[in-house]
């Protein structure tokens, strides 16, 4: 069994899983070789200008598909708006984990994420060029308060800015009503509030919660890795 992360927005790359390489393998799970797929809205994917949460999507598609192994696919934050649209129909796609995410029905955005009306002070739009960025005084406290400093110093370096457009898509299929679903509820997370997981909790099959903030695969990856190896076991429906 694989597993194969989708990692979240305003940031350029899947290094952010480095941490569950070892306590993965030690419950006896794969990483997929490339860590995460590799999206196609963030700056540094490819030397193409950046696309969109469908193209995103595509991408993780393509990924799927080089596996040959079962998969476990894992979204984090806006992560599980990919997961939600690339996995179906994906027969290779075992189980499906959603952490501190969205997890939408056909007509739910990112933007609505909680039922926020206006963005949260640490995000940073520009409406010139169109694209959404963080704050960086804001990234320590708001979402990474339980890592130590030299994560914090080494993810402030993977921050990166992502079309807007992203946030106000739609999914163009619902994965998780074909195929079993985790919700990981990150119950310390500043920036996602706990009770707004939850709404979206109710709608996978089992739901577990960790006393991290919003990165739990950097802070506690041992307590994440134990989720995964118990999605991994769940029997096919």
């Amino acid at each position: 069994m694989k597993v194969v992360f989708v990692h979240g927005a305003l940031v350029f790359d899947g290094a952010w899983w480095h941490r569950m390489v070892e306590p993965l393998g030690a419950l006896g799970l794969g990483i997929s070789g490339r860590r995460a797929a590799e999206l196609r809205s963030s700056p540094g994917a490819s030397d193409k200008a950046p696309g969109d949460m469908y193209a995103d999507a595509y991408a993780v598609t393509a990924a799927l598909g080089e596996e040959d192994e079962p998969v476990v696919l894992v979204g984090h934050s806006y992560g599980g708006m990919v997961i939600i649209d690339a996995a179906a129909g994906c027969g290779n796609v075992k189980h499906l984990v959603y952490v501190t995410s969205v997890m939408p029905e056909r007509d739910e955005t990112m933007s609505s994420f909680g039922g926020a009306r206006e963005p949260g002070p640490w995000m940073d739009p520009h409406r010139e060029d169109g694209t959404m960025g963080v704050k960086d005084e804001f990234l320590p406290e708001a979402f990474m308060q339980d890592c130590d400093e030299p994560t914090i110093a080494e993810e402030l370096e993977r921050v990166t800015r992502q079309p807007v457009v992203i946030f106000g898509q739609t999914p163009r299929a619902v994965a998780w009503r074909e195929k079993p679903s985790t919700y990981v509820v990150c119950a310390e997370d500043r920036a996602t509030p706990p009770e707004a997981q939850w709404g979206y909790a109710r709608r996978a099959d089992s739901v577990v919660e960790l006393p991290t903030g919003h990165h739990p695969m950097l802070s506690r990856p041992e307590l994440l890795a134990r989720v995964l190896a118990e999605a991994a076991a769940t029997p096919e429906e």
